[in-house]
C-alpha cells in the first residue's frame, strides 16, 4: 500500500482549513485516512501550522511520500531536516545526541526568525494605524477650523483700519505748524 502525506480540506467557501494526513494514495482527497498528524491554517499571517514532530518522521521513514505542499510544510517545521539528521544516525555517521543537539540549534535559530516577523508585522500595523489617525485628526482640525470660520461673524475693521491711514498725515500736519 503506497502512502501519502496530503492535505485534506475542511472549512467554509473562502476560508479553508486544512488537516495534514495520512492516507492510502488511492483514497479520495477528503477520504479515509490512515492518521491525521497536523493542521494547517493559511488564513492567519504567517500561517499556522500544528504538525507533530515525531509522528511526521516517522511517517518519513517508513516511506510515506508528502505532496509539494506538504513537502514544503513539513521543509518549514523541520521534519524533513530531522529525517535527514536520523538517516545520519542509521548510517553510522551522527550518534543520537549530535542530531538532537543540531535539530535544537536549528529550532532555536527557526523560532527566532518565525518571532521576528510576527515583531515586524505588528510593528507595520501599528505604524500605519499610527499613520492614519495622524492624518484623520489633521482632516478633522481642518474641518473644525473652517466650521469656526463659517459660523463666526464677520469682523468689522473700523478701528483698526481707520486709524493706520491717519497716523501718517498726522506727523505732516505738525511739520507744517513748526516752520
Amino acid at each position: 500500500m503506497a502512502t501519502k502525506i496530503r492535505l485534506q480540506r475542511h472549512g467554509r467557501k473562502r476560508r479553508a482549513f486544512y488537516h495534514i494526513v495520512v492516507a492510502d494514495s488511492r483514497a479520495k482527497r477528503n477520504g479515509k485516512l490512515i492518521e491525521r498528524i497536523g493542521s494547517y491554517d493559511p488564513n492567519s499571517n504567517p500561517a499556522t501550522i500544528n504538525l507533530d514532530l515525531d509522528k511526521s518522521v516517522k511517517w518519513l521513514q517508513t516511506g510515506a511520500q508528502p505532496t509539494d505542499t506538504c513537502k514544503a510544510i513539513l521543509s518549514y517545521k523541520g521534519a524533513i531536516y530531522k529525517n535527514h539528521l536520523l538517516n545520519g544516525v542509521r548510517k553510522g555517521a551522527l550518534t543520537e545526541e549530535q542530531v538532537e543537539a543540531k535539530f535544537s540549534k536549528w529550532l532555536e535559530e527557526k523560532e527566532a526568525r518565525i518571532q521576528a516577523k510576527k515583531d515586524g508585522l505588528l510593528k507595520a500595523s501599528n505604524d500605519d494605524k499610527a499613520s492614519r489617525l495622524k492624518a484623520e485628526n489633521e482632516v478633522r482640525l481642518k474641518k473644525e477650523a473652517a466650521q469656526a470660520a463659517k459660523m463666526a461673524p464677520p469682523a468689522e475693521e473700523t478701528p483698526a483700519a481707520e486709524a493706520a491711514p491717519e497716523a501718517p498725515e498726522a506727523p505732516a500736519a505738525e511739520e507744517k505748524t513748526a516752520e
